[in-house]
């Protein structure tokens, strides 16, 4: 479940990656001008009179080089807030250069200058836009670790591999062996879940399917809009002696409230270590008889709830 924690930790904005990724370009080509063509730099920026700003120019197109190496490889944080001082550098030499000169000269520098107060203004707005889109991140993971439930169970059901795959496949079939679940309706690689949860909560989130091997894994992954993160997978082989298929399930999931909800969870019934067993056991029972058959002296959490459930369970098709 690594993937499932390392995307949630990763989730940056798609923007702020977009706006780095232009402004590396722009790095890129201005120092590449100001290192081919200092002069005619010089000369656009209203400086060429001055012989220690055309030596410095080339000095500040390495500069934007190394930027543009920082918000093109990976580093959009350093190589904006270098930005930002370049930038603060920039405008004190435009400053300098503006108080003696007139006429054009003067016009070009106050150009330039507004130019680059403006690419300042982009630079702050990107660069505090991908640290908040860290900190958000990085808060999503914190709030994983608090409340994380790691869960395995396995069971072995007498019916051929492809015949258990399938049925699991189809994610609308869950409500029939998950008490818990309310509904889940399916789009492609999506699926949107409304699940009971501790206290009579309903919870809802998009999963994403991010691996699918016909007849031995399906693995998921909530999707980033999600606000309940949670994970799994479940493994399909051929159980030993010919007895069926035997079915591994693991589970990775925060429980809303953190682990406040799951010491509720637990005063209620509803460990859900025991749910997942539970659930996995009604699925057998489907698998193998067509409808859930439930123990008049076995109480299960909510037991009115799984009761009614269990008399809706209809024969596999």
């Amino acid at each position: 479940m690594s993937t499932c924690e390392d995307d949630m930790s990763e989730r940056h904005d798609a923007m702020s990656d977009r706006m780095a990724r232009t402004l590396g370009w722009a790095s890129l080509a201005l120092g590449a001008a100001q290192l081919a063509a200092p002069r005619a730099v010089a000369r656009i920026s209203g400086v060429d009179d001055s012989p220690a700003a055309r030596a410095t120019i080339p000095l500040v197109g390495l500069r934007e080089l190394l930027h543009a190496v920082a918000l093109l490889g990976g580093q959009p944080a350093m190589g904006l807030w270098t930005r930002l001082a370049g930038d603060s550098a920039d405008l004190t030499s435009l400053a300098g250069a503006m108080s003696g000169r007139t006429g054009w000269r003067r016009r070009r520098v106050v150009a330039v200058a507004g130019a680059v107060i403006a690419i300042t203004a982009v630079d702050a707005y990107a660069a505090m836009r991908i640290r908040r889109s860290r900190e958000q991140g990085h808060g999503k993971a914190e709030q994983w670790a608090r409340g994380v439930m790691g869960l395995h169970a396995a069971i072995t059901v007498k019916r051929p591999r492809p015949e258990v795959y399938r049925f699991w496949h189809d994610f609308e079939n869950f409500p029939r062996f998950m008490v818990h679940v309310k509904s889940v309706r399916t789009s492609e690689d999506l699926s949107h879940w409304k699940v009971r949860g501790p206290m009579g909560k309903t919870v809802e989130w998009d999963a994403e399917t991010v691996e699918d091997h016909r007849d031995e894994l399906i693995a998921w992954c909530s999707a980033k809009s999600s606000f309940v993160p949670n994970g799994g997978s479940v493994h399909f082989t051929d159980a030993p002696g010919g007895r069926g298929t035997e079915v591994r399930v693991n589970l990775r999931y925060h429980v809303p409230g953190g682990k406040a909800g799951s010491v509720i969870a637990r005063l209620l019934g509803e460990h859900p270590e025991q749910q997942v067993r539970d659930d996995l056991r009604r699925f057998k029972q489907v698998m193998e008889t067509g409808e859930v058959v439930r123990s008049e002296g076995r109480s299960e959490g909510t037991r009115a709830l799984r009761q009614a459930l269990e008399r809706r369970a209809q024969p596999v098709a």
